[in-house]
């Protein structure tokens, strides 16, 4: 026999029934509750939701299945439970009110109503403890139960005003919400502001990219000026994202005939870079590109992606899936000796075709390397020859038309000048492989494959991933009984224990590859990867993670490991893990881990947001509020196709062809139609489902915390 059993149970909704042996006096509404309330002068808790609500059923776990907070509901309150679906025209009285003075909706819906039925506090989901921005709900509770008994007046004049604005049915004003003591915001818009405008302060706006030479892609603040664009529609922000991408592109340390971004620039033009190609760079750029590309498109970006992805492909992959770390700068002993040209050898390979790719890619008779460079600083190989580095300093449209050209035909007389000396440049000897397998590294590029596939929507990408997962974990486990992982492998061998940024790494690749294909083994991969990080890798429940488990002994000491450098630091990998993970899961204990990451780290972010930038992205999605999306039914392939191929930074996407029997909580209890359904809640709230990809994009980009 149940422990509670209330007013609901003669109920015969299934959402009502749910709530039945609840610990908190439910009442369906009814006369029975509504003359209570009078005969008791108590305020009314009217709290709305339905059977496939997420948030509802994690609202009813936390708080209503609470005796502690039961107790505070039945002293203060009647309380009245309705199912939208039965009482729509109750839901559409009581919505309106809470838009109204919050200026946003959704279920569940919980509004406190004056004994006589009129509406005057009210919002949607609350947390059991404060957090996220959010008040927890026993705090709510005491602050309207505090507000109606010392300010009666002004609730029943807020109640009245209230009331007559829905009669009324406008909807172009807002009342505001009673002021109820309740704690403030851990993360707010001067904070997401102020990070912004620190990055700027950096910004090379001639050149692109942040400070000055030698300079490095950065691809962690370009993601947030492309997520603050995103969410603030701010120009200047996606200005210098594409800027700083495009300048990349189109200098020297992109290779402009084989693809692939060298390590970082020289010099403040993106001439001269370190020649060396390596696996990570290509692969956090990439992974910029495709977010990039989502958002303007470029046509650009996405021949980069691809040219880039054929680059690691043909140069950095093994034979079964995995990837190599890096090819050398260096070659016959001279740093940049492959990738260089004389402008005597290009006239020599190309003939007539000479003078308009020397012109579109600054080949000059002196060099633009060595001329650039005082004769005391120069490197052997400057010294020796007058030497190009090939990049583009006009790109094509305005070229073509300064010279007076048809785009279509130059373009094709530049990529048959490229094949050419392509062919040439093969035959040189080729920089030294490292072909050494990084854990890591390649947990990184599966990620990015999976965003590229996404993006770009080719399905070579994803089965790249597919394949490079499998790679990994058929040779990188230290058994097959649970989830130990080393750091390297080559020819057979893979040694060395795993260390957190590995881990986190590819928990995120499983994350990337269940949303690109739903299938839900790859959630269970991840939940059993940062189960064991917490058992290897912890120090204690409020610290940041170690950077090596605790069966490495062989060190002196463990350290922690929170700056962004070249790759994200593992700490806010796992971060942003676990508060995916934590909706997914509807594991409360992750998200108030990542929260408390985050905020600890705040002053920091903010004020050097070049360091800590895969924070500040993670900081803006939390502020920002998360779209947990599911689609449901028969045929979800496509609608999650076309879905993914938009830029929504703040997402967490599952999907399924049978919802009543999922696990999942963002799955389960959905319906079932004859043709897939989206559900979309955000911000701790649920929205009606909808058929196609057009309306819940213009849900998700309304975002009311940037208006």
């Amino acid at each position: 026999m149940p422990k509670f059993t209330n007013k609901l149970a003669d109920e015969s909704s299934p959402y009502l029934l749910q709530h039945a042996h609840n610990p908190v006096n439910w009442y369906p509404w009814g006369d029975k509750a509504l003359q209570k309330a009078k005969e008791e002068d108590k305020p009314i808790l009217v709290s709305i939701g339905y059977s496939a609500c997420h948030w509802c059923h994690v609202m009813e776990h936390e708080s209503f299945e609470d005796e502690e907070t039961a107790k505070l509901m039945n002293d203060n309150f009647i309380n009245i439970k309705i199912d939208r679906e039965e009482r729509p025209d109750l839901d559409h009285i009581y919505m309106g009110a809470v838009q109204t003075m919050t200026g946003s909706g959704g279920w569940p819906l919980n509004v406190f109503l004056t004994p006589d039925r009129k509406p005057f506090y009210g919002g949607t989901y609350f947390p059991p403890q404060k957090a996220f921005n959010r008040a927890s709900w026993k705090e709510v509770l005491q602050g309207v139960s505090k507000l109606f008994k010392e300010k009666r007046q002004e609730v029943e004049a807020q109640a009245e005003e209230l009331t007559q604005h829905i009669g009324r049915s406008n909807i172009n004003t807002q009342i505001k919400n009673l002021s109820i003591d309740l704690p403030g915001e851990i993360f707010t818009k001067q904070q997401v502001d102020e990070i912004f405008e620190n990055i700027m302060k950096q910004a090379d706006k001639k050149w692109g990219g942040f400070g000055n030479a030698p300079k490095f892609p950065q691809t962690f603040t370009i993601n947030y000026l492309l997520r603050y664009h995103h969410y603030t529609k701010n120009e200047e922000a996606l200005n210098q994202a594409c800027l700083s991408l495009d300048k990349m592109i189109q200098g020297g340390i992109y290779d402009q005939i084989g693809g692939g971004f060298a390590r970082y620039s020289t010099d403040a033009e993106w001439l001269a870079p370190h020649f060396e190609k390596m696996l990570y760079d290509n692969a956090l750029l990439i992974r910029t590109l495709s977010d990039a590309y989502q958002i303007t498109p470029n046509a650009s970006y996405k021949k980069t992606i691809e040219q880039t992805i054929d680059f690691v492909e043909k140069q950095l992959m093994h034979e079964n899936g995995g990837f190599y770390s890096a090819l050398d700068a260096d070659s016959e002993g001279e740093e940049g000796k492959y990738y260089v040209w004389s402008y005597e050898e290009i006239n020599e390979i190309l003939g007539n075709d000479a003078v308009l790719f020397c012109e579109y890619y600054d080949v000059t008779p002196n060099g633009n390397w060595s001329e650039r460079t005082p004769m005391s600083k120069r490197t052997p190989l400057e010294k020796e020859e007058h030497k190009n580095i090939l990049r583009v300093l006009t790109p094509l449209h305005d070229f073509a038309r300064q010279k007076n050209l048809d785009e279509g035909k130059a373009e094709q007389q530049l990529k048959s000048s490229e094949e050419k000396l392509l062919k040439i440049r093969n035959k040189r000897i080729r920089p030294l492989t490292d072909d050494k397998i990084l854990l890591g590294w390649n947990a990184l590029m599966i990620t990015t494959l999976c965003k590229a596939a996404a993006a770009l929507d080719i399905s070579r990408y994803k089965e790249m991933a597919i394949e490079n997962f499998n790679f990994l974990f058929s040779n990188f486990k230290v058994n097959d009984n649970d989830f130990e992982l080393y750091h390297t492998y080559k020819e057979g061998m893979a040694k060395y224990p795993a260390f957190l940024d590995e881990y986190a790494c590819l928990i995120e690749a499983c994350i990337s590859l269940q949303e690109i294909t739903s299938d839900n083994k790859y959630i269970e991969y991840a939940r059993s990867l940062t189960e064991y990080v917490f058992e290897n890798f912890t120090a204690s429940e409020e610290d940041f993670f170690y950077y090596s488990g605790k069966k490495q002994n062989d060190v002196i000491v463990r350290k922690k490991e929170i700056y962004d450098g070249a790759v994200p630091s593992g700490n806010s990998v796992m971060a942003g893990n676990l508060f995916y993970l934590s909706v997914i899961l509807d594991n409360t204990t992750w998200k108030q881990k990542a929260a408390g990451f985050l905020n600890n780290l705040s002053e920091l972010i903010i004020k050097y947001p070049t360091s800590f930038g895969n924070w500040a992205c993670l900081l803006i999605d939390i502020f920002a509020g998360i779209n947990e999306i599911a689609i449901c039914g028969n045929g979800f392939e496509n609608l999650r196709d076309e879905l993914i191929t938009h830029f929504i930074p703040n997402k967490v996407l599952q999907c399924t062809n049978n919802p009543q029997e999922d696990e999942y909580p963002l799955l389960a209890q959905k319906s079932v139609s004859t043709k897939p359904l989206i559900y979309l809640c955000r911000n701790y709230t649920c929205q009606s489902p909808v058929d196609n990809i057009p309306s819940i994009i213009n849900q998700i980009v309304n975002n009311p915390k940037f208006n």
